[in-house]
């Protein structure tokens, strides 16, 4: 078995209304029922607002800035971490991540010995 990343990007604004968030929190607990014996660990990140982003690795100086990297309309929102026999079934899992506003990729997650 494997573990897959499945990284959560949707557009943040489409979650302002309190019906929206709990909509949201319902399915993602429906998604955990469903797959809680492929699932590792996960989590929800707070919005792109609370990002901090750091560039100048490798050099002497960092620049530290307010916000995320990127500005887009679809935002990293949380990951999933799972396991599976193969990219086939994490990407069976992925499908089924509540993602109304955005999509999902999946990643394998390398195994260094």
């Amino acid at each position: 078995m494997a573990e897959y990343l499945i990284l959560i990007y949707e557009d943040e604004a489409a979650y302002a209304s309190g019906e929206a968030s709990s909509q949201a929190m319902k399915d993602h607990n429906e998604f955990g029922e469903a797959n809680g014996a492929a699932l590792k660990g996960g989590n929800a990140l707070h919005p792109t607002s609370a990002a901090t982003s750091i560039r100048g690795f490798g050099s002497d100086s960092f620049s530290v800035t307010d916000g995320p990297f990127a500005e887009t309309k679809e935002a990293l929102g949380g990951y999933y971490v799972v396991e599976a026999a193969d990219l086939d079934e994490a990407i069976s899992i992925a499908k089924q991540v509540p993602a109304r506003h955005g999509g999902v990729e999946v990643r394998p997650i390398m195994v260094f010995d």
